[in-house]
This record gives C-alpha cells, structure tokens and sequence, in this order.
C-alpha cells in the first residue's frame, strides 16, 4: 500500500515525556509510523494513503496536546517579525521572582517577621501561586484528564497543598494571629500543623522551576535555528531575464527555465546551468574546498554559492524545495528528528518519583486517619509529604550547572547550547573533523616561491604581485598579498589583461609578464623544458601530487618561477589531535577536499584515517556509518556542507568562525576557531554532566531521606524548608565548581603555521579568471 508522510506542528507539550506520550498514540494507529521532535516541537509522521490527515490530529488531541496540519505558505515580499516565544515565560519569571523573594526571606529568617508579615507573605505568594505556576496547573490538569502523572503534576499538587495549609492555618488556625513567628529550629515533634505556613515553599518552587522551564525554553528555540540558517543563505531576490532585459523579482518568484543575470559578488539564486560567461564560483559554504571553481557554458552551479568573478547567465533548473540547499536543510531537520529519544534525566527520574509520591502522601492521610490521628494531623503528615518531595532543588540541578558550565565555557571559546547534548560527550570515542576550516585556515595563502636558476625571489614578487593584484580572483588575491607583505609595496600595471580560464597578462616595470596556467604560457611560446626553466616542471608536479595549486610566472619570453599557494594548516591542530587521542578518541579527516589535499594534512597533524572527495549527503552517511559500527561520534566541521553531519553526529561542534547553518546545527560551538576549544569543550561537557547528574541526585536524596519523617508526622514545618533551602544551597554551590574548570591549553609555543594543501581549481593547475 502506497505510504505519505506529513509533518504536524505540535503544541503543549512541556517535557520530552510529552513528546515520548504523542508517538505511542499515534504509533497505536495501524501502518502509522511516529517520530515526535520535542526541540523542534514537530511530529514526522508516515501513514497509510488512506488514512486521512486529520485522524492523526485528532489523535494527538485525543493525548492531550493539539497538532496542526503543515500550511502552505504564500510568498510574501515582507515576512512578518518573529515573535519571541519565551517572552511570556520571561515575564512569569521575573514577575515570580520579584514577590518570591521577600517571601523565603521572611519565612526563613526570624527576625524579619514582624507583626502581621504572614499576611503579607500571603499577599505576595497568591499570585505567583496562581499566575506563575498557571502552565504547571495546566498541564498537571491535561495529564489528570489522560490518566497521566509528570513532574508538572507534583509539582502543581505540592504547591496548591503548601499554599491551601497556609491558607487553612492562617484562617481557622493559630498562624494568623498577630504576632505568630516561625522559630527557627531543628526539632522532631508530632503536631496538628494549624500554626505552620508553608508560603515560601508555594512561592520559592515556582519560581525555581520557572527558572529551569525558560533556560530550556532558550535552548529549544536554537534547536530550529539551523533550518532558518540554511535557508538564509540563499538569495533574497534575482536579476530575471525578459524579453531582453533584466527584471529583478523575489526569488519565489523564479521558475524552472528562467534565465537570471549573476554578476560579480552575487549569490547564485539557485540551481542552474550556466548558459552565458565563464567565472569562478566560490562553493566552499556548501561543498567545503577552500578554492573557487572554474564553471564556463554547460556547467552546473548551485543556489547560495557566490560568483567570484566575471558576469554569468545562468538557467533555472531547480528552484524552492527541489534545490541542493534546500535539501540539505532537510537532511539537518532528518537528522534532529534522530534525537528526539533522548529525555531529560529529570523526566526519567520523574516517571518513577511523582506516582511513588503521590501514593505515599494518599497512603499517609489514609494511615493516619485510620489509626484515629485526628484529621489535622492526618492532612499536616500527608501535606508534608508532598511538600518535602516537592523537587525544589530540582528546578536548580540542571540550570545551575548548565550556566555556571557554559559561563566557563564563553571564557574558553566554548558554547554549550542546553543540557541534552552533554550525555553523549561521557560516551564519544570517535571524532570526524571536517578538513578546511577546521584543521586548516580555510584560506588561500602563498606558500612557496620556486625561481628559475637566476632569477632572484623579489623580482618575481614584485612582478606577479602587481599583476595579480590587478585581478579579482581569490588566488590572485593570495598571490597578491603575500608578494605585498615580503617584498612591500606593489608596482603599477599597464595593458592589463584578464584571458577567462587562462590567467593574467599585462606590462610591470617594462617587462611584458604572463601569470597563469601552463597552456597560457605556451601560447606565448613560453615551455618549461626551456634553459632557464629546467627546475619549474619538476616543481610544478611536486606541487599538484602534494595537492596545491601552482601558478606559473613568465616575462620576457622566459619561465622564471612557479608560485605555489595553498589552504595552511592551523598552528595548533596538532596539538589538538594529540589531545584529542589522550582523551581517547580516534581522530578522522573527512573533507570534500582531494585525495591527496587530505592525506597531507592529515600526515601533517597525525590522522591516520582520511575519508575524501565526500558531498554534503555522503557526510551523513559516513557518520551514520561509524555509528552503525557501534561507535559513538563527536564531529567537527564549519561550513554549511558540514551542517547536516553536525546534527547527525552524537555530539556536534561547529568553529565559531564558520558559518550559522554550522553553528546553529551543533550542539557545541568553540566561538575562537582552535580545534584546542574542541578538546576543552569534550572536557568541559564531561564534568558539566557529571555535575548535572550528581545535582539530580542530592536534590532528591535530601527529600527522600525526609519522607519516612514526613510520613510518621514528625516533621517539623521548618526542617521541612530547612531541608529544601539546604538541598538548593548545595546543588547552586556543587555547580559553582566548575568554575575553577582549567583549559588544557599548552604554554608551549606552537610551531607558526605550514603549509599544506588545496584543491587545484581543476584536476590540472590554476584556472585565472577575473
């Protein structure tokens, strides 16, 4: 039976168990199959044809949440603003804060409590209980409604029965009388509770988890961002041509077939086949080879890559969601969806801990009322029981550490985006590090001058030097600057000449110089096998097996040198693989760079293994494939080509100096560009984790350790938010550590940079083109 496949927008979904409730219903569908996103707040789902779209729908309401089926968008010249989906939460948390505060103050510290401060407390607590905990009740609701219990459901009843005490003391018993303070003290009594407020603890939970709901808020919104990068990538708008002339239009508006005008420094609007002009296109964002293609008439050139040089037609063959870059926004989102199993330890923890609560606090008022305790001290010892459980700490466990980790992080150059991704960092053995731009510059450089026996190394310079800078070519411009900064000042041309797919000619200092490629030469009569030349040919090949581009340089008849430019290698990346291996990972150079580009650097900085000559899609499946093989990879990359293995991979680290697509799409971004942040950021993940984890721990093990007491109704309402004001004082100070967390850096000076190597613009040598 023929299948479709659909994604519904989801909404209500508060925690990863959510996301996890949705895919069993939909998946109890017959032939449906359901993947729920809870960062990107989706739902791919496949089903049978003759299954309608709006049963799914209706199954999703029927769990509890709603789903909308995918609108097709009309294309508008002005997309509206982005609304800010945590301001709301923003605004709870701030409005909670600002009344919770003097509340804890006042329950805790004795000597505030002046005539009439509970009353205030009350005044204060009211609405943060009301309106600041309004999505805990809310959701507590929808899951009572479905049979269901979350944290949101402890947390709703600890609150409501903390505040209803309060209330039911302060009105019928002794803890409105004026006058009424909370001694301080550690003492184990049984008693009927009717002077005892537990407002702090209604109002400080709150805003603590309120807390912890708006950082993951911040983090679920990034999670989305990298399809929004990629799809920003693209042109905006293009110069059409009808009926001779050019019609600039919105890129929506483009058909297949339509011929567009891409001038120097443009974007390409989209797939296409160049129908007129030759140039070089600049593909390193999406392919990741650091030199510029030639394309002339008949070659294919993608949408989002940028025209280095001459004027191009180009012909539309695939626009909107068929093109290359919009595919690779679909392999990202295909990739995201992948992590969607993952859940929160709270929520892990929670799916035991809130029904064993629950049934202990019911199972404590039915003993006590039994056994003929009186029914106020049967609702004090079920009520502290709640209370006592009631995950204050919790709301701090995985905040606290995230943002004292990734604090520590900005100052190494590291961005953590949210706590999801640490588990994978404890496990990763395998580390994939794309070539260009991660372990090398990403920039042309001149690397090496090869002269003619005779001719000194400044006359070449200067002569190339002041030829090449008048061309705009990206290796015109690495030969140009490089002659600048050794030899100083450039001379001025005359008759320059730029000859497409050739090279450069032009009159400097009186001398008529060819810069360019080997047949350019020979169409001057100008050989390499010539007296002054015997040692050029050999330096040429030497330079191409190494995989360089080599550009040669004649005047006056003569070959006189052979400049060689090439991608550089980063001064500290093999530092970094050596790191890297002694936290015991297996390093692997995967570029679309050539073969023999990629063996060299991986030679230079100590990679044994190398996968080459890779597409964007190819990545994936490489990362897919060391995963199948039981492997859990960590993968490094910058460009828009590598944003889709960053996602894909266990853990993703994306170079700060690359692009948002990249960036967006990891999970890790090292902000400085040194693959030696990759090797601190592992580290830091690591101990982040393990502080997440020994957080989660304490905060449940000074509540649990309490219930037996709370139980027994020897609880005394201080000890109570004695316990939860301690067990939040440990967890904030457990996080604080690691801020003494150190980068591994070496103080050792690291050798200055080398050359290695670049793809050559074609398989033979350099291809000129202004």
């Amino acid at each position: 039976m023929a299948e479709s496949q659909i994604e519904l927008a989801i909404t209500g979904m508060t925690c990863a168990s959510c996301a996890s409730r949705i895919e069993r219903k939909l998946n109890k569908l017959d032939g449906v199959t359901a993947t729920v996103n809870y960062a990107t707040e989706k739902a791919r789902v496949t089903f049978p044809a003759d299954v309608d779209p709006l049963t799914l729908v209706e199954q999703v309401e029927a769990a509890g949440y709603q789903a909308a089926l995918p609108v097709v968008e009309t294309p508008s010249a002005e997309a509206p603003a982005e609304v800010d989906p945590t301001a709301a939460l923003r605004q709870r948390l701030i409005a909670s804060t600002v009344l919770s505060v003097p509340v804890v103050l006042l329950a805790m510290i004795p000597a505030l409590q002046f005539t009439y401060w509970q009353w205030i407390s009350l005044t204060l607590a009211a609405p943060v209980l009301v309106w600041g905990a309004w999505p805990f009740h809310r959701a507590a609701w929808a899951n009572l409604r479905h049979g269901a219990a979350t944290m949101d459901t402890l947390i709703s009843m600890g609150t409501i029965a903390a505040f209803a005490w309060s209330l039911y003391a302060l009105l019928f018993g002794t803890a409105g009388t004026p006058g009424m303070t909370h001694p301080f003290e550690f003492t184990i009594s049984r008693g009927d509770g009717a002077g005892a407020i537990y407002l702090e603890v209604a109002a400080g939970v709150t805003t603590f988890i309120l807390a912890g709901r708006y950082f993951e808020a911040k983090s679920k919104r990034r999670a989305g961002a990298a399809l929004r990068a990629l799809l920003e990538l693209g042109a905006k708008d293009v110069a059409v041509l009808r009926d001779g002339r050019e019609v600039r239009v919105p890129i929506a508006e483009l058909a297949v077939g339509d011929r567009f005008v891409v001038r120097p420094g443009e974007k390409i609007a989209t797939d296409g086949v160049v129908a007129e002009g030759s140039s070089a296109v600049d593909a390193s964002m999406l392919t990741g080879e650091s030199v510029p293609v030639e394309v002339g008439p008949g070659d294919a050139v993608v949408g989002a890559t940028v025209n280095a040089g001459g004027r191009l037609v180009v012909r539309a063959t695939r626009v909107g969601s068929d093109t290359q870059l919009a595919q690779m926004a679909k392999l990202v989102e295909d990739a995201q969806n992948g992590k969607a199993e993952a859940q929160r330890l709270a929520d892990r923890i929670s799916a035991v801990f809130v029904p064993i609560v629950i049934a202990l606090s019911v199972g404590t008022l039915a003993f006590w009322l039994g056994a003929g305790g009186g029914v106020s001290a049967a609702f004090t010892a079920a009520v502290a029981v709640l209370i006592i459980a009631c995950p204050c700490a919790l709301g701090l466990a995985t905040p606290t550490a995230l943002l004292v980790g990734t604090g520590r992080g900005a100052q190494l150059g590291i961005i953590i985006k949210g706590p999801e991704v640490l588990e994978s960092t404890r496990r990763v053995d395998t580390v994939v590090l794309d070539k260009t731009g991660t372990v090398t510059a990403g920039r042309m450089s001149l690397v090496a001058v090869h002269t003619a026996s005779g001719v000194d190394e400044e006359s070449v310079l200067r002569l190339a030097g002041a030829l090449e800078h008048a061309s705009e070519h990206p290796i015109a411009k690495a030969i140009a600057v490089g002659a600048a900064e050794r030899v100083g000042e450039l001379p001025s041309v005359e008759d320059f000449q730029n000859l497409e797919g050739l090279g450069v000619q032009g009159v400097v200092d009186g001398h008529a110089v060819i810069v360019g490629r080997e047949r350019l030469l020979a169409e001057w009569g100008v050989h390499l096998d010539g007296s002054l030349a015997s040692s050029l040919a050999e330096a040429k090949q030497t330079a191409e097996q190494q995989g360089r581009t080599a550009v040669l340089v004649a005047w006056d008849g003569e070959a006189r040198a052979v400049l060689v430019v090439a991608d550089t290698v980063k001064p500290t990346s093999a530092e970094a693989i050596r790191q890297l291996r002694a936290l015991g990972l297996t390093p692997v150079l995967l570029t679309g760079d050539n073969e023999a580009a990629a063996r060299a650097v991986a030679a230079e900085v100590g990679i044994d293994e190398v996968i080459a000559e890779v597409m964007p899609a190819d990545k994936v499946d490489v990362v897919a494939r060391l995963q199948a093989e039981g492997k859990v990879v960590a993968m490094v990359g910058d460009g828009v080509n590598d944003a889709a293995a960053l996602a894909k991979a266990d853990l993703g680290l994306a170079m700060g100096t690359g692009t948002d697509a990249a960036i967006e799409a990891s999970d890790l971004t090292l902000v400085r560009g040194d693959l030696l942040a990759a090797v601190d950021a592992i580290r830091l993940s690591r101990r982040t984790l393990a502080t997440i984890k020994g957080n989660l721990f304490w905060a449940f093990a000074y509540n649990v350790a309490a219930l037996p007491l709370a139980a027994a109704g020897l609880l005394n309402p201080m000890i109570a938010g004695a316990a939860m004001a301690f067990s939040s004082v440990f967890v904030v100070s457990n996080s604080l550590r690691l801020r003494g967390f150190r980068s591994t850096t070496t103080s050792t000076p690291l050798p200055a940079p080398t050359p290695t190597t670049s793809t050559p613009t074609t398989r033979e040598s350099y291809v000129q083109n202004a």
